[in-house]
């Protein structure tokens, strides 16, 4: 692959910032496809491939304004990043699941999938949009095409990828790709410390107390954060993919440049006004 065809930063960003729902172009398939469970979450079970009981002909929610009232918080945390417009305009050519039952049987199959897809190119993208080193960026940049091609694949095609191999082919790169970020905002700090004194990589601290810390350039991939006080905390640079952050305080915390965070993530914490958030991302109307 030539470094022509390294995908630049600014085009990268692009592609992130871009990765967001319109659900004027969904049939509301996040009302649909997915299974739900009774919880604090949601009031109500419902099997995947049912519509939800608030769910109007139109494809609007008949309680939206209402919807953390009503026991529904769930639903305003859930973030498909694009992946429902796709499916209902590309995959589906427009064509609706109401009144067409094989149709609906394979969108909402497909949906899930299309979601994870839609994940993966936008961590991608994320990391082509940071200052990583060039052999890593051209491999990237390949992945990032792989993925974008996938998207355009018709309903079978799409049913029988292995997610998981495309998962495990990328997990390496984004790794390499963060530890660079962070190595960097590291020599910058204070004291004589390694990568390895900010390794907190699936821990449990779960209800911890952390308001006001300097957690810059720390690694959370898949930590349990959940309630956890981070108000006014500095998180620049900090890894935190695959991490739950339901219900952690963010309120006055610096996420600026923080990685790989969803919005769906941040949907599922409690913030404030200051709060600062990375570009992409966009402070929940619930806070």
């Amino acid at each position: 692959m030539s470094k022509t065809t390294i995908i630049d930063k600014e085009a990268a960003r692009q592609i992130r910032e871009g990765m967001k729902a319109d659900c004027t172009k969904c049939f509301s398939l996040c009302c649909t496809a997915l299974n739900i469970v009774a919880s604090s979450d949601f009031s109500i079970n419902k099997p995947a491939g049912t519509p939800c009981l608030n769910l109007q002909p139109n494809y609007s929610c008949q309680i939206h304004s209402q919807l953390r009232d009503k026991g529904f918080k769930g639903c305003t945390v859930f973030d498909c990043l694009g992946a429902g417009q796709v499916v209902s305009q590309v995959t589906f050519k427009g064509q609706s699941w109401r009144g067409n039952p094989e149709i609906g049987k394979k969108m909402f199959q497909v949906f899930p999938i299309m979601e994870q897809l839609h994940e993966m190119i936008a961590y991608v993208s994320e990391a082509l949009s940071y200052e990583i080193p060039e052999d890593i960026a051209d491999k990237l940049s390949i992945q990032l095409k792989k993925l974008q091609y996938l998207t355009e694949l018709d309903a079978d095609d799409l049913l029988a990828l292995d997610l998981i191999m495309y998962r495990f082919s990328l997990n390496e790169l984004l790794t390499i790709a963060s530890n660079f970020v962070r190595e960097k905002a590291i020599s910058k700090l204070p004291g004589n410390r390694n990568i390895k004194d900010f390794d907190h990589a699936r821990v449990d601290w779960i209800g911890k107390k952390l308001e006001g810390k300097d957690l810059r350039a720390s690694d959370f991939r898949g930590a349990y954060l959940i309630a956890s006080d981070m108000r006014n905390s500095d998180l620049r640079e900090v890894n935190f993919i695959g991490a739950d952050l339901r219900d952690v305080n963010l309120g006055g915390a610096d996420l600026s440049t923080s990685m790989f965070l969803t919005q769906m993530q941040i949907n599922s914490a409690k913030g404030n006004e200051m709060t600062r958030l990375p570009i992409y991302i966009q402070k929940p109307s619930h806070w």
